[in-house]
């Protein structure tokens, strides 16, 4: 098992550089933005003008997502990354420049121009972003590098807005801070990219197509060759449909349904971001290092049930009342419940958004995975636009309250999730296996990287209780199909979770031998396709905590389909709930909760050394006597 945590990274030059140099790129384009808001709030000749020309701003900004998306993630395939983003953040600076020029000159129409800009150097440098980390990260590293992009990009939206804020706002000289501001961060986001390592191209003789109609098309139509990770797609646009229609609202809720003046919504963004920081950071330790798809239901559920208490945690005030600052706001019980939720809200947004980024990532073909990126970010403006539409139909046309439209951003959030959980039940499978796993049991594993990336294999453990197959599924990257009595298919979870997995059912040869050779023919199938197939070889559960004599069902696979074989062997599970430690399994009282099991793998068997022998002389040995297990 690798060592160290999410928290090494940070050590480290093939992460750090990157992180600080797209965390500057997000502060640097909010305190922008935000600073230009507030100028064309207290600028313009009214205030019906000035709606316009900040929802003008808005638009200018999301449209080169829309523009140049397609050419961007083109670029970001075809170039070694580290120097386009060099290149990216020196036009940054030229922008900045610019933008400071303008600024100082009180220029309206040049700043928003600028902000296109702004857009379009944003635009540019969002696939590389995201492609360039499965190739600087192990993937074991994966999760939590995503959970610090996530992290330090909601940190840097808030505190780029408020600093932005605040800036603009000095009387005597906030042009010039401002000014002063975003070019020294578009400087020192230059500077930070001249230490990225390289990052070769991932298609290097990609030609490139300008046309941003029929490119954009046709990255989207790349983005949908793999279902899974156009759903993934999907479910990250989803969420960013969820943050901007609570950050859009979250000013007016404060003031409106909470009295609470601006101080309150600073203290509500805060938490926010807060708690995506949190849960950002707490994926890699929830998923042991790996892509767990569980987290995803997991993270939906939360947003749900703390969007949906929202609604009903905020105590009516009244038109008249004047508003409160922050300490006062604190000083309500009701309050407190409010910020709970916020904080709850964003934690679990973290736990749900992280490990879609890292899957993404993971599971596109590399040649393609940034022009895959580019059209998630195609479809992310467009969930955003169509988030300010829908703020705009409910709230004006139908007239709900901004507390009512929450809720049924919430419940809505529940539609989606089930939606998308009925299109790939592997989300939910892993969800199920997460639970059951983690509550049940504490792992620790040792010698996943021993299973191959890629290609057929097939790996054998001992069998020792009926929880068995959910830890190894749980524990390893690559989805394992497991040859499983098909008894056990008639248990309605476990039928669901293993039907999902795609696990064979198998019968012995004098109970049905039809269901038999169907399952040698499907092993054989999964091989031929590249998968993993796992097989416990005992063929049943330990009755004494032994490993039993092996069967020959292994040779007859690897005969037939010449695969490595990966030997493992589960620790510490005797004795559970679900062996045979105490008679049939199930039938007492649990002795022990959250116990310490463990998982060892060992390096690959070649086929044609795969004996029947060996591999039970493999496993017994890496089950040692078990020590942890009584």
């Amino acid at each position: 098992m690798s060592a160290g945590n999410e928290f090494t990274l940070l050590k480290e030059r093939r992460f750090l550089p990157f992180f600080i140099t797209q965390f500057l790129g997000a502060f640097n384009d909010n305190v922008f933005k935000n600073a230009l808001i507030i100028l064309i709030a207290f600028q313009a000749a009214d205030p019906a003008q000035a709606n316009v020309l900040i929802n003008a701003s808005a638009g200018l900004f999301v449209l080169p997502f829309f523009l140049f998306s397609a050419t961007a993630g083109q670029l970001a395939d075809k170039y070694e990354k580290s120097r386009l983003m060099q290149l990216i953040k020196l036009l940054e600076i030229v922008i900045m420049l610019a933008a400071a020029m303008a600024f100082i000159l009180g220029s309206l129409p040049l700043l928003i121009g600028l902000l296109f800009l702004m857009g379009w150097q944003s635009t540019l440098f969002g696939p590389v972003k995201y492609s360039i980390l499965p190739q600087h990260l192990k993937p074991e590293e994966l999760v939590g590098g995503n959970g610090w992009v996530e992290m330090g990009t909601f940190l840097a939206i808030l505190i780029g807005t408020l600093l932005g804020g605040v800036l603009i706002a000095i009387q005597s000289n906030g042009t010039w801070l401002i000014a002063g501001t975003i070019v020294t961060l578009a400087v020192l986001g230059f500077i930070s990219s001249l230490f990225i390592p390289q990052a070769a191209p991932d298609a290097p003789g990609l030609r490139i197509n300008w046309n941003p109609i029929t490119e954009t098309w046709r990255t989207i139509s790349i983005a949908r060759r793999n279902r899974t990770v156009f759903l993934s797609v999907l479910g990250i646009s989803w969420f960013w449909f969820l943050g901007a229609t609570y950050l859009a609202q979250l000013p007016n809720y404060t003031k409106l349904s909470l009295g609470g003046d601006e101080h309150v919504v600073t203290l509500l963004l805060t938490t926010f971001a807060l708690g995506i920081g949190i849960g950002s950071m707490l994926c890699e330790r929830l998923s042991g290092r790996r892509v767990e798809l569980g987290l995803v239901p997991f993270g939906s559920i939360g947003l749900t049930v703390f969007g949906v208490d929202l609604f009903f945690a905020g105590a009516p005030v009244s038109a008249d009342a004047p508003l409160i600052g922050a300490l006062e706001f604190l000083r309500s019980t009701s309050n407190w419940r409010v910020l709970l939720d916020i904080l709850l809200m964003g934690m679990f947004g973290g736990f749900y958004i992280v490990p879609l980024y890292a899957l993404v990532q993971q599971r596109s073909e590399p040649g393609f995975r940034s022009r895959v990126i580019a059209g998630n970010n195609i479809i992310n403006a467009l969930f955003m636009v169509l988030s300010a539409l829908l703020a705009i139909i409910f709230l004006d046309s139908v007239g709900l309250s901004i507390p009512q439209f929450l809720l049924l951003t919430a419940i809505f959030n529940a539609v989606v999730a089930v939606y998308i959980f009925t299109l790939v039940p592997e989300f939910l499978m892993r969800f199920i296996v997460w639970i059951l796993v983690n509550t049940v049991y504490r792992l620790r594993t040792v010698g996943l990287e021993h299973i191959p990336e890629e290609g057929p294999v097939v790996v054998v453990c001992n069998h020792v209780s009926y929880m068995d197959a959910l830890i190894v599924i749980g524990c390893c990257r690559r989805p394992i199909r497991f040859v499983m009595d098909y008894q056990i298919f008639k248990i309605p979870v476990l039928s669901f979770v293993f039907r999902t997995a795609g696990a064979i059912p198998i019968a012995p040869a004098r109970e049905n031998t039809k269901v038999l050779e169907q399952a040698y023919e499907q092993v054989a199938r999964y091989l031929e396709e590249g998968e993993v197939v796992g097989i416990f070889p005992e063929g049943k559960l330990t009755g004494d905590g032994e490993i039993g004599s092996f069967k020959n069902g292994v040779q007859r696979i690897i005969r037939r389909n010449p695969a490595p074989v990966v030997p493992m062997a589960l620790r510490g599970l005797w004795g559970s709930f679900f062996s045979r430690c105490c008679g049939k399994a199930m039938s007492h009282f649990p002795r022990r909760f959250w116990s310490r099991i463990e998982l060892i793998v060992s390096e690959p068997v070649a086929p044609e050394q795969a004996t029947t022998a060996l591999l039970r002389e493999t496993v017994i040995r890496l089950r040692g006597d078990d020590a942890i297990r009584t």
